[in-house]
């Protein structure tokens, strides 16, 4: 994946995943979602989200963590600035 270091966009949809595939059961309970890169095209990626409340939903800014065999890694990017006030997300 080339350039993803860069990388980052707004999660376009999402799930968790509690029936995973053998290879990925240990890791299970996890989150996938399609995002819309900020510089164009979409792409299915891993979210790194210890607790409930650091998953990203639709709407949110993700940015590029890393690369593990092949599979991209986002996380919510931080928003501690805005935590106290509502959420706006757009419809998508």
């Amino acid at each position: 994946m080339a350039n993803s270091e860069s990388s980052s966009g707004i999660v376009y949809t999402e799930t968790v995943v509690f029936a995973p595939p053998e290879q990925y059961a240990a890791e299970a309970p996890y989150q996938l979602a399609i995002i819309d890169l900020d510089r164009g095209g979409r792409l299915t990626v891993r979210i790194l989200a210890n607790e409930a409340r650091e998953r990203a939903r639709i709407g949110d800014k993700v940015v590029f963590v890393e690369e593990r065999n092949g599979v991209a890694y986002y996380r919510k990017a931080d928003t501690a600035a805005t935590t106290n006030t509502p959420e706006t997300r757009p419809l998508v």
